[in-house]
């Protein structure tokens, strides 16, 4: 029986799946890893444990399917963007990661936006903002405030990368990576942002970057001997190339058609809409973005940095009190609004359609009648008013999305469904299998060894449908009006933001 591997490198942690060709699971594990948060909107987290979870997880996934090392032909590996690491010589880290909800290079991204550079077209319709989530501010920030970091690093890439590296020895690029967040253009001669490296006097960096620059699909090559006994795999297995987990989930979605909307969830909120033209942008968004999701397409992007997480928070607030389907069952229970509670989002920053590293979340109206169950269903209300404050942005830009795809940590709730369905007056889809990034990460690995001609061939066999949520008219009303006191949190509140230096 040949199977391949699928594996998708989160925020809290790893997980990975045996697939066969059919886009069933065999078997699948996790294994988590710290984060270390710090002041200035620091997140950084330690690049040998997410080496020492893939292994644990890859070999927990074999077991549970009850397959042999032989049979796994090929493992396509998705992960967070951009989280930076620093790489030595032997490709060791001289430092922490600097996790992608990082945005300590705030004023990093302002230098950069300042360049006026061709490359910032898919900034705003060149407008702006820049992110400081970003890879050339990150690696600026890098550069002035630990020269002696930046000076011994002689690999600044990825996690992707930084992986890609451990299984095969070759140091190689994403392509979803590198033109979402390094400012790379595959209609661009030669592909790199030399003039905005040179505006900012930044040229060496890249020399750090990888070389080779290779799409999701592509193979990269075979384990090495550590790799395959690290993972208890064969030398013989292939390393496909994936790349950004929530381009990846779109693949596993099936979402890589002019028109459709993909919303990928898990810590973050991200929204993909696939469009035929590259003209297609808008300030508030970015793109779009040549040749992704897949060959031929173009891609216009929006992103929420705090969603998943904010829960994830008031559980650590909650302690052992906290129980999540006791939760949804009283937060559902509760009016659209929650008795006057209101939430903005912003707990790391905006990243659209402001891009505002400095904004930060609220509760608002809060009253001594209000509890848990107010608190967590007004933090995901004020999540899906986030949302559809991009799909409004993206409407503008001439978008006309019909139906939202989810998958991933949301998509297993039917309160946050229910209630996307209702802000947003737009049906929300469920695939049969809504751990998307994995099945894309597998219909990659099963293209690169040629089992489908395509990756379009590849969604036709495994992704399936599943179930579809319709807004319901009497709170999709209820939503229009709490919305407009939503978007009304932002301009109100920027005079408090945080102004500390990073």
């Amino acid at each position: 029986m040949s199977v391949v591997i699928g594996v998708d490198g989160g925020t809290e942690g790893l997980r990975a799946g045996v697939y066969n060709r059919a886009g069933r699971c065999l078997g699948a594990a996790s294994q988590n890893y710290d984060t270390q948060f710090s002041a200035g909107a620091r997140a950084e987290q330690n690049p040998e444990e997410w080496w020492s979870a893939l292994g644990i997880a890859v070999r927990k996934a074999m077991t549970a399917a009850g397959v042999s090392p032989d049979a796994v032909d090929a493992i396509a590996l998705d992960t967070t963007s951009c989280t930076v690491v620093a790489l030595d010589r032997d490709g060791r880290p001289v430092r922490p990661a600097i996790l992608w909800m990082d945005v300590r290079a705030g004023a990093e991204a302002a230098a950069v936006l300042a360049t006026g550079d061709e490359a910032l077209r898919v900034n705003g319709a060149e407008q702006g903002p820049v992110s400081a989530e970003w890879m050339i501010p990150k690696a600026l920030w890098i550069s002035r405030h630990e020269p002696d970091v930046f000076a011994q690093a002689a690999t600044i890439c990825e996690y992707q990368d930084f992986m890609t590296l451990r299984l095969t020895g070759r140091r190689v690029g994403s392509l979803t990576n590198v033109s979402l967040r390094w400012h790379y253009s595959s209609e661009r001669k030669g592909g790199w942002p030399y003039g905005l490296l040179k505006a900012l006097d930044l040229e060496i960096l890249a020399d750090k970057w990888p070389s080779d620059i290779l799409p999701p699909g592509d193979v990269i090559g075979p384990l090495t001997t550590a790799a395959a006994a690290h993972l208890g795999l064969s030398e013989r297995t292939q390393v496909i190339q994936g790349g950004v987990d929530a381009v990846i989930g779109m693949i596993g979605l099936g979402v890589a058609a002019p028109g459709q909307l993909a919303l990928i969830t898990g810590s973050s909120h991200l929204q993909f809409g696939v469009v035929a033209d590259g003209a297609i942008s808008k300030p508030g968004l970015w793109g779009a973005y040549p040749d992704l999701p897949i060959p031929g397409r173009y891609m216009l992007e929006g992103g929420q940095t705090s969603t998943g997480s904010i829960v994830n928070w008031l559980r650590r607030l909650g302690g052992s009190s906290f129980d999540l389907a006791t939760l949804n069952e009283e937060a559902a229970a509760l009016r659209p609004g929650c008795d006057g509670l209101l939430v903005l989002d912003h707990f790391q920053g905006n990243r659209t359609p402001y891009t505002d590293p400095h904004s930060r979340g609220a509760f608002v109206g809060l009253t001594l009648a209000h509890g848990m169950p107010h608190l967590f269903r007004a933090a995901i209300e004020g999540i899906c008013m986030g949302t559809r404050s991009i799909l409004d942005r993206m409407a503008e830009a001439g978008f006309d999305g019909r139906e939202i795809v989810i998958g991933g940590g949301a998509a297993k709730s039917d309160l946050w469904l229910q209630i996307h369905a209702d802000t947003a007056g737009l049906p929300v889809v469920v695939p049969d299998a809504a751990d998307a990034p994995l099945v894309g990460a597998a219909i990659l690995a099963f293209t690169g060894i040629g089992v489908f001609a395509s990756i379009s061939e590849g969604i036709a066999a495994m992704v399936r449908p599943g179930r579809r949520i319709e807004p319901r008219p009497a709170e999709r009303a209820l939503y229009d009006d709490i919305y407009l006191r939503y978007v009304e949190l932002y301009p109100a509140l920027r005079p408090f933001r945080s102004t500390a230096s990073a």
